[in-house]
């Protein structure tokens, strides 16, 4: 999963960069409203994260213009604690959610999981695909209820699989979801973690589509 910290303070966007770093996400920053404007418009993220006050394009303006060039990725705004008004003019703008400053990063790590869970129409915090279980709160996942051993990348091709159980998600999907936009990509890697998954996991799980992509399926091959 692949999310945008837009936040002109720099002490501010790295903590929020390194505590989602930390909970399996891969993280893209901009410190000012036009920088932010073109990643969004450009680049394919799961959600963003928009401080409302930022330099050469407001916040509000950025949001603004995203939504009215079709861009429907979840946004979560940050706002002063005294400013309400940002509040509803970012909701009305199309912010998905919104919290004050100050806040505890945990809420807003909580937050950004909502948003990406509702996005791909799941509920839970925790995702089923027949014996996997994935939890997004902890960052982990298990199989027949024992603890899978993954590393990051496995980790967060298992979390885009699940999220989007059901479609068919081409290898480029999967390389723009799960690197930065600094990452030198390459999109055969995908199919190095694909093998590495199926035998933590078993063979049936992540159907190949010829020609398109993976598909995660359940236990019985149903998609």
């Amino acid at each position: 999963m692949r999310i945008l910290i837009v936040e002109d303070d720099k002490d501010l966007n790295r903590q929020l960069a390194e505590a989602l770093t930390g909970a399996g996400y891969v993280i893209d920053k901009a410190f000012d409203g036009e920088e932010a404007h073109y990643l969004g418009d450009t680049e394919p993220y799961d959600a963003i994260i928009l401080d409302v006050g930022l330099p050469l394009m407001d916040g509000i303006s950025v949001l603004e213009r995203w939504r009215r060039d079709g861009r429907t990725m979840p946004v979560l705004i940050l706002t002063a604690r005294d400013r309400w008004s940002d509040k509803v003019t970012g909701i009305d703008a199309g912010a998905d959610d919104y919290v004050t400053k100050p806040f505890h990063v945990e809420e807003v790590l909580a937050r950004v999981r909502a948003l990406i869970r509702r996005a791909a129409g799941h509920a839970s915090a925790e995702i089923l695909c027949g014996p996997l279980r994935l939890d997004t709160k902890a960052s982990r996942a298990s199989l027949d209820g024992s603890p899978l051993k993954l590393t990051s990348h496995e980790y967060r091709l298992l979390a885009y699989l699940m999220h989007h159980q059901g479609q068919i998600v081409s290898r480029s999907e999967l390389t723009e979801h799960m690197y930065d936009q600094d990452f030198d990509r390459d999109s055969n890697t995908i199919e190095v973690f694909v093998g590495r998954l199926r035998r933590k996991i078993g063979n049936d799980l992540i159907e190949t589509v010829r020609g398109l992509g993976y598909r995660m399926q359940d236990a019985s091959g149903q998609s």
